[in-house]
C-alpha cells in the first residue's frame, strides 16, 4: 500500500491532468476525509502505509473530484459562518459570498425571519443559531432541498424554531417578519454557458438560474414583499454582482425608498438591503 504522501502525490496529479484548479489542495482535503481526519493531521501520518480500505476509499473519492464533483457533494458538507453544513447534489455548496448576507442580517434585531428559497438552510439556520430567541419560516419549492435544511436545522440545534414549508415563493407564506432573506436563482442566460463545470453539471440548475437576464425572481418577489414585511422590517437579497443597478431600480419600482448595495469582501455588488417603514400599511397578502 502506498503511504499518505505517495497517494496524495498521485492523486495531486489525476486531479490536476482532469483540470482541477487546486489539486494538492482538494487531494490533501480528500485524504483527510478518506482517513476521517482534520487535514493538519496529513504532516504526521505521510510516512505511513494507507490501510486498504482507506487507500479504496481515498482513490473513489479522487475519481469523482476528478469528474469534477464539487467537494462539499464528495465531503457532505461545507462549512458557513463556523459551521459545518450538510451539502447534497440537491441543494447549492454555500459559498462564502452569502456570507455577507448574515453579516448584514446580524446588524439589526430580529424575531422572525422569512428565507425564500431555502435550499440548504445554510442562511436561515445560522440566523436562528445566532439569535437564540429567534423563530423561521423557510421554503423551497423542492421537497429534497427541504430535507437537506431540515437535518442542518437538527444539526445546530434549531429545528423546533424552524417551519420548513413546500412554496413556490410566498404561496403557502402568512403573516408579517422582520427580517426576510434570499439567495435567489439569479444567474443569466449568458453567464450559464461560462460556468464552471463543477457548478453546471453537478449543481441543481433551478436554484442557479431563471434564465433571460437573471432578474425575474426579483421581480416576483418585490411586487410581494410589502404584504409579508413588517413595519421597519428588512429584507435582504443576494444579487450577482453585476445586478446591483437593476435589482434596486425593481424595489424602487414596488414602493421601497429606503434601499442600498452592499458590496462583499472583494468590493463586488452582492446585497440589496430594503428597509420598510414604520408606518408601512398593513396590507392583507395576496394570494
Amino acid at each position: 500500500m502506498p503511504t499518505g504522501a505517495e497517494a496524495l502525490r498521485d492523486a495531486a496529479a489525476r486531479l490536476d491532468s482532469a483540470g482541477i484548479d487546486a489539486p494538492m489542495r482538494d487531494a490533501r482535503l480528500l485524504l483527510a476525509h478518506a482517513l476521517g481526519v482534520e487535514s493538519s493531521a496529513l504532516l504526521h501520518l505521510a510516512h505511513d502505509a494507507l490501510a486498504p480500505d482507506t487507500a479504496a476509499t481515498f482513490n473513489t473519492l479522487v475519481q469523482a473530484r476528478a469528474r469534477h464533483q464539487p467537494l462539499a457533494q464528495i465531503r457532505g458538507w461545507r462549512a458557513f459562518w463556523g459551521r459545518k453544513m450538510h451539502v447534497t447534489p440537491d441543494v447549492l455548496d454555500p459559498r462564502p459570498d452569502s456570507e455577507t448576507l448574515i453579516e448584514r442580517a446580524l446588524d439589526g434585531p430580529y424575531e422572525t425571519v422569512l428565507d425564500l428559497g431555502t435550499g440548504s438552510g445554510a442562511l436561515v439556520v445560522t440566523l436562528l443559531a445566532e439569535r437564540c430567541h429567534a423563530q423561521a419560516v423557510a421554503v423551497d419549492i423542492s421537497p429534497a432541498a427541504l430535507e437537506v435544511a431540515r437535518l442542518n436545522a437538527q444539526r445546530h440545534g434549531v429545528a423546533k424554531r424552524l417551519d420548513l414549508r413546500i412554496s413556490d415563493w410566498f404561496d403557502a407564506v402568512d403573516g408579517r417578519f422582520d427580517l426576510i432573506i434570499c439567495n435567489p436563482p439569479y444567474i443569466d442566460a449568458a453567464e450559464w454557458e461560462t460556468l464552471a463545470r463543477d457548478v453546471r453539471e453537478f449543481e441543481p440548475k433551478i436554484a442557479l438560474t431563471p434564465g433571460a437576464d437573471g432578474l425575474a425572481p426579483y421581480r416576483h418577489i418585490a411586487g410581494r414583499l410589502s404584504h409579508y414585511l413588517a413595519p421597519n422590517g428588512r429584507a435582504i437579497f443576494e444579487i450577482g454582482h453585476q445586478q446591483g443597478a437593476a435589482a434596486l431600480a425593481l424595489f424602487q419600482s414596488a414602493g421601497f425608498a429606503n434601499l442600498s448595495c452592499i458590496p462583499d469582501i472583494n468590493g463586488k455588488d452582492r446585497v440589496i438591503l430594503v428597509q420598510n417603514s414604520p408606518n408601512s400599511a398593513q396590507k392583507p397578502a395576496e394570494r
